[in-house]
């Protein structure tokens, strides 16, 4: 079989996907093999594919792959997260367009749109995952609120109630204006605004004596309507005299008091603090400690209501620019600075966070804290890399409670139910209910009453609370409800596959998300859910800026397979993505994997262009041996890679032993000249280290490395006979002796090559060589690959510099190149004096370093020795340098 002088990505990859979810690769079932699995963090059924779900989900697919080869049961789950938030703004959008308000729709009619919206575009993310190769196991597909799953949401809320840890009271809670709900302080944004102090002038009631005003400093006049108290520290001379007074509120003239808290700080703006309980959590805390009244002047939407009296109906951010007019008209205002300051921003929509007071459903977080900040502390679980355990325990150990409540209809409705009177119980059902609540009359009242004549009577006034619960409370339960794990908490899958192995997630849900997985797992399984975090990092441009559609600096990730391959495109992307670091993205990136599926296609092609001689001796046995050596060196040097998650650096790893030693070094120590045959024992060598060379490469590169695996050239396969499930190659002990010496072997030719270059010598005139032998290197067994790669026709070894001889040193042994009439002196001598001019600066800046003692007490033992082997080979080479030059001047 031929095959084509161009690598061509589309056809592989479409032909390739299409035959593993034919023959049934991705999908696993229990058995007695070792189990590997993995949960794919679910993203919203909202989204389309961007470069942090490429970085994510390739890394999954590296590791699930790699698991798959080593014979253990590769389970990768997919499934998408209903993201309430996100869903009804892009279902309540929708329907603007075709002029229909959600006002106007009941909550059944809402949610049919809903659904027929998640059915259309639902999927469109897993299928582009399809395109980047993932290997998931897509039998498995779930959804959050799928019914089985937002079911198992509706136990554990029920269960978490009955333990007391849910509750339902009114607090001061993050309210987002743009999504109409409540959100959890994990997101809320943090963010540095720049903002308008202004200084406002409120006049203190007098007894008809001298007039007087206090100033007091706020970014936010818009609520000086929903002032209740200005507050002063009782420790404050400057404004003793004030104590037990009042102020009127500018422009509404509403008279409030001053009261006395030690909470103000003196050194802040005026050192007065104007109290609106409503609308600040310090000042709500205040107003209960002074028992202020809490005027709440906004509507859900960030607009001012009647309670405001002025700018009724007006945005609050307009009321801020129009408040700060009317100040200044009424001589209200004595100035305006320019200020930075924090400001919270809904994670969902990016709209300016308001504190609210609202009724809301809450989760103790206190006790479930306690395992999952242990796992992690104890090395039960791994996050990786190890710098986020701090931030994990700082977050864990400063945790509230969970707003689990949310304003909306897109999402599972909080099993609470309320009866006429203002009474609630929590049930699953509304007969569960009916139960519940003649459980509370039959304790209360007469036992005798008819219980079913009171719950007909009754069933027509009971109604459910109206919010659903956060999205969170839902994917918290992923790797557990994915297996079923509540439907049937003792089936095979559940305690086949639970504790799942790896989570490959970003750093900003490590709280969201991780933590409370986590805190699930032990809750409702009474285990861990996983055992290592992987954290990636969050892919900028090459600017460092966060990849985003407003900045127009985020590419699309299916143009760049289509461009790059996917195979190039994941190359590209994990040579440059160390674990818990951001990648600084760049396309060239992607044209660097790109190239590199060419070299190994390219070179595919070379070996399978070889003529075969089966009566031809094997004049290559050392670079056989060598590369053999080579292979287990670099795959031992691989494997640690893996085991520490560093998948970066086992791609360049992978990526070196390829183009460079493979490549660069054994093709061209094996290949027949040109036109010539190959001996059979190295042809055969050559295709076995191929094979090997496919089935590491394809964690990173599935498609390219499936089409080569086919090729005729390996003989021929059987119908389930592919790299997918191919056996990962296992390393074997490396000589590590031979591979010094074949360092200096490589670095002899590099150097031969190097004379030829300054001195201009055509490749194809074969020089003579002598060798100095000082070290115990045998080059007798490595002269064919010399005389090979440098073209050398003859080799003498020699006890004695060569005078007017070009020289050279690679190891501790010195060569010399005869140069005869082609020799200039002055030439070599300024080269040499450059070099040993260089070399005497390393060898200073290495001993100062080494006169450090700091450093040398402090750094690893390992780094100090490297320093004094440069020390010692730089010696070494000054030495030799100023041989050859003395040898000059001779």
């Amino acid at each position: 079989m031929s095959i084509s002088t161009k690598y061509d990505p589309q056809s592989t990859e479409d032909k390739w996907y299409s035959y593993w979810l034919a023959k049934k690769f991705f999908h696993s079932e229990p058995d007695d093999r070792e189990p590997y699995t993995i949960v794919i963090p679910p993203p919203n059924v909202t989204g389309v594919l961007h470069m942090g779900h490429m970085l994510n989900n390739t890394i999954q697919d590296v590791l699930i792959r790699k698991a798959r080869m080593e014979g253990k049961n590769a389970c990768w789950v997919p499934g998408t997260d209903h993201a309430s938030i996100a869903t009804e703004a892009k279902v309540v959008a929708m329907l603007k367009e075709q002029g229909i308000n959600k006002k106007d729709l009941s909550r059944e009619e809402f949610l049919k749109y809903a659904w027929e919206w998640k059915e259309k575009y639902g999927g469109i993310i897993l299928e582009q995952l399809k395109k980047l190769g993932a290997s998931c196991d897509w039998d498995r597909t779930r959804f959050t609120m799928e019914e089985d799953l937002s079911e198992a949401v509706i136990d554990s809320f029920i269960h978490l109630y009955k333990k007391g840890w849910i509750y339902r009271g009114i607090r001061m809670i993050n309210w987002d204006p743009q999504g109409k709900t409540a959100v959890s302080d994990e997101e809320v944004i943090r963010k540095e605004v720049n903002q308008k102090l202004f200084y406002i002038r409120y006049e203190v009631k007098s007894d008809g004596g001298v007039q007087e005003f206090l100033t007091i400093a706020t970014t936010r006049p818009e609520t000086i309507m929903a002032d209740a108290a200005i507050c002063i520290n009782p420790n404050d001379p400057r404004y003793a005299h004030l104590r037990g007074k009042t102020v009127h509120i500018p422009i509404i003239n509403r008279e409030i008091p001053i009261i006395e808290d030690e909470y103000v700080d003196m050194e802040f703006g005026t050192g007065c603090l104007k109290v609106t309980p409503a609308h600040d959590l310090n000042d709500y805390e205040l107003g209960i400690r002074h028992k202020l009244p809490v005027i709440d002047i906004l509507n859900d939407d960030g607009t001012l209501n009647e309670l405001a009296v002025i700018l009724v109906g007006e945005d609050r951010f307009a009321a801020r620019k129009k408040i700060g007019a009317m100040l200044e008209e009424g001589g209200h205002l004595e100035k305006i600075e320019e200020y930075k300051s924090q400001v919270g921003f809904s994670e969902r929509t990016d709209a300016v966070i308001e504190p609210r007071l609202s009724l809301q459903w809450f989760c103790k977080m206190g006790e479930l804290v306690k395992p999952a900040l242990e796992d992690v502390l104890n090395g039960e679980i791994r996050l990786i890399p190890e710098k986020f355990i701090n931030t994990y325990r700082h977050w864990m150990e400063n945790v509230r409670d969970w707003n689990i409540s949310r304003q909306l209809w897109w999402g599972q409705r909080i099993p609470a139910w309320y009866d006429d009177k203002g009474n609630w119980v929590v049930a699953k059902t509304r007969e569960e209910a009916l139960e519940a609540f003649w459980e509370q009359k039959h304790l209360d009242e007469d036992p005798a009453a008819d219980k079913e004549g009171f719950k007909n009577q009754l069933a027509g006034f009971i109604r459910q609370d109206d919010d659903v619960l956060d999205t969170w409370f839902s994917s918290w339960l992923w790797p557990i409800s994915v297996f079923d794990g509540f439907k049937n908490p003792d089936n095979p899958e559940i305690n086949y596959y639970y504790p799942t192995n790896d989570l490959i997630t970003a750093p900003e849900i490590l709280f969201f998300w991780v933590a409370r997985m986590i805190m699930a797992g032990h809750e409702f399984r009474g285990q861990k859910p996983f055992t290592n975090v992987y954290l990636t990092g969050i892919v900028r441009d090459k600017l460092g800026r966060k990849m985003s559609k407003s900045l127009g600096n985020s590419p699309d990730p299916i143009g760049l397979i289509e461009k790059y391959g996917a195979d190039g495109v994941r190359v590209g992307m994990l040579l440059c993505s160390p674990a818990g670091n951001d990648l600084m993205f760049d396309e060239s990136y992607c044209e660097q994997g790109r190239n590199f599926a060419n070299k190994v296609w390219n070179a595919f092609r070379l070996v399978k262009g070889w003529e075969v001689n089966s009566d031809l001796e094997n004049p290559n046995q050392q670079a056989i041996t060598w590369f053999e050596n080579r292979f287990n060196q670099a795959l031992a040097e691989i494997e640690d890679d893996f085991r520490q998650y560093r998948l970066s650096e086992a791609l360049m790893s992978i990526y070196k032993l390829v183009w460079d030693d493979f490549c660069a070094w054994y093709l061209e120590m094996v290949k027949p000249a040109y036109l010539q045959p190959i001996d059979q024992q190295t042809y055969e060598a050559t295709v076995s280290y191929f094979e090997k060379i496919v089935c590491l490469l394809h964690p990173f590169m599935p498609f390219l490395t499936e089409e080569l695996y086919h090729d005729e050239i390996f003989g021929k396969r059987a119908e389930l006979d592919c790299c997918i499930v191919a056996a990962y190659p296992r390393a074997a002990a490396a000589d590590s002796a031979m591979l010094k010496d074949a360092e200096v072997i490589k670095n002899l030719v590099a150097e031969i090559r190097n004379v030829r270059n300054q001195k201009q010598l055509s490749p194809k005139e074969a020089l003579n060589l002598q060798i100095k032998v000082n070290s115990g290197l045998d080059y007798e067994r490595w002269l064919n690959i010399v005389f090979k790669l440098a073209n050398i026709a003859e080799v003498e070894f020699v006890n004695d510099k060569i005078p007017g001889a070009l020289s050279f040193r690679a190891g501790t042994d010195e060569f010399f190149i005869p140069m005869e009439e082609n020799i200039d002196a002055e030439a070599e001598r300024e080269r040499l004096n450059t070099e040993l001019v260089y070399l005497q600066g390393f060898l200073k800046s290495v001993e100062a370093k080494l006169g450090n003692e700091r450093f040398v007490q402090n750094a690893k033992p390992e780094i100090v020795q490297n320093e004094r082997n440069k020390q010692a080979d730089a010696l070494a080479k000054i030495k030799i340098i100023e041989e050859s030059l003395a040898l000059l001047k001779a």
